[in-house]
């Protein structure tokens, strides 16, 4: 299984080339919430992103808050957050079902976090607004990470991708938004994969 697994993540680097990202810390944030996550161990290597690509602490959009863990990540590090969700599940996750309610209550004592019960294709129509940072999690298709991922790199001076190692999709439409835009793509090959396009 081991072979297999090495085998997959050197094709995918091969057919998707990224700069492979190497953290220089690891940094675990003051608030966090106990919940299990796909997420859990990305959240060491944010702080340093933020400071290796000098990033602004004022904003942050995410795309695809499920249950929280990610948005509160972030919201140690930014005076903003904005969680953009269906709450509903999509083909990919186990949860199904509305689950706004839910997130919504875990997340009551993290102030600076506003939710949105939206799916992105009716937010990227209205918002126009210019973000330090953003974070696509969504449905985890070719199509729709890349239209949103598109918009979301075209609003921040950073945007982050989760699940590049677990679904091929994601890397290569992480990888055609960096060649398009003409920013540099890296990714962090552990965790289920992180891209990042800065």
């Amino acid at each position: 299984m081991m072979f297999k697994t090495k085998l997959k993540k050197y094709f995918l680097q091969k057919r998707f080339p990224l700069e492979i990202y190497v953290p220089s810390k690891k940094t675990e944030p003051n608030s966090m919430i106990q919940i299990p996550s796909a997420w859990q161990g990305l959240e060491l290597i944010i702080e340093d992103i933020l400071d290796r690509f000098q990033i602004g602490r004022d904003s942050c959009i995410e795309f695809g808050v499920e249950f929280g863990f990610s948005a509160v990540v972030f919201s140690n590090y930014f005076k903003n957050v904005k969680g953009v969700d269906t709450f509903s599940g999509d083909v990919h996750t186990s949860h199904k079902g509305d689950h706004y309610t839910q997130t919504k209550h875990s997340l009551a004592s993290f102030e600076n976090i506003k939710l949105y019960k939206s799916d992105y294709k009716d937010w990227i129509k209205q918002d126009v607004q210019q973000y330090d940072f953003a974070h696509v999690d969504i449905v985890h298709n070719y199509k729709e990470t890349y239209e949103c991922g598109l918009w979301a790199v075209q609003h921040s001076k950073c945007c982050i991708f989760h699940d590049t190692e677990s679904f091929s999709e994601v890397r290569k439409a992480v990888f055609d938004i960096a060649k398009k835009t003409g920013k540099t793509g890296y990714n962090y090959p552990y965790h289920h994969g992180l891209g990042i396009i800065v």
